[in-house]
């Protein structure tokens, strides 16, 4: 079963790591030949959709979707590039975050609702295998979420790092206590999201907390521009720029075109000069018609 993973990951200043990574990734989407007689190409099946790191979110996003074992086995090897040197008690970012792994979604790409419970077995498996790996605390969410505790990601995030410490968890797999460096992992099956940010020149933090507020003001109130939406207003001190953060739970339904044309309208009354719109990870090609403001590079998107 073809599947998309987004594995984000708690390091952004490391350019070795960032090395390693797309190295890593780059190797796993190689086509090699099969020897033989005559010389057959064969590719890994592995598509690399992004792999970036941000010295402000400390943070790195990585999208790549193929078969469900092969995305499976590459996080277990990129975990294991990077889990060793991550140590969230001196980790500082400005992305909410409670894990080294912070959170691994895995989309299906397709498949029937047969294939779709294999997959959230295949998660749980893959789950059990990080947690005993790692003696890590790990929690299922959305789909996998079986009603031990919160299935959305901002519930589970609540209280950050700091938060899992001196107290009980209650995760799907591994220890009760989190892990000293490493925290605890969100694992799970979820429908596809847009991530998108809006960055602005300047310092104004104020405003673009307030920007975030109204756009979940609105979402509240039932605006059919902004249903699922959820934003965070954040600092990009290294930039001198601050940033509007947007994550689109329900793209179906809420074109990006509007949303950025709100965001824009909101941030010209406080006075705040775009930079520039970014997409993180990937998006369908059904969305572009209606994504006219925001760049894309041709391995974004997906089918």
């Amino acid at each position: 079963m073809q599947i998309l993973a987004v594995p984000n990951w708690s390091f952004g200043r490391n350019r070795a790591l960032q090395h390693q990574f797309e190295e890593l990734l780059s190797a796993k989407s190689q086509v090699v030949a099969e020897p033989g007689e005559g010389t057959t190409y064969v590719s890994s099946g592995l598509k690399i959709h992004f792999c970036q790191g941000d010295v402000d979110h400390n943070r790195t996003v990585t999208a790549f979707s193929g078969e469900s074992s092969l995305v499976f086995s590459t996080i277990l090897e990129l975990a294991s590039v990077c889990l060793d040197t991550i140590d969230l008690t001196r980790h500082v970012g400005v992305h909410p975050r409670i894990g080294g792994l912070d959170v691994c979604p895995f989309v299906p790409l397709e498949g029937t609702p047969g294939d779709i419970a294999e997959l959230i077995l295949g998660v749980e498996n893959f789950a059990k295998q990080l947690a005993d790996r790692y003696e890590l605390p790990v929690f299922l969410y959305e789909k996998s979420e079986k009603g031990r505790h919160e299935s959305d990601l901002p519930s589970l995030r609540k209280g950050g790092f700091g938060g899992l410490l001196d107290r009980e968890l209650r995760p799907d797999y591994g220890p009760i206590c989190a892990h000293p460096r490493l925290g605890a992992t969100i694992v799970g099956v979820r429908d596809f999201l847009i991530a998108m940010n809006a960055n602005f020149r300047g310092e104004d933090l104020t405003s673009v907390k307030r920007i975030a507020q109204k756009i979940r003001q609105m979402r509240q109130e039932g605006d059919p521009r902004f249903l699922g939406v959820r934003a965070l207003g954040l600092p990009l001190a290294s930039r001198n720029e601050v940033q509007v953060s947007m994550n689109l739970t329900l793209p179906d339904l809420t074109p990006i075109d509007p949303i950025l044309e709100e965001v824009q309208d909101l941030a010209t009354g406080f006075n705040c000069p775009l930079s520039e719109f970014e997409l993180i990870g990937v998006i369908r090609r059904r969305d572009l018609e209606h994504a006219t403001m925001i760049p894309f590079k041709k391995e974004q998107v997906i089918e």
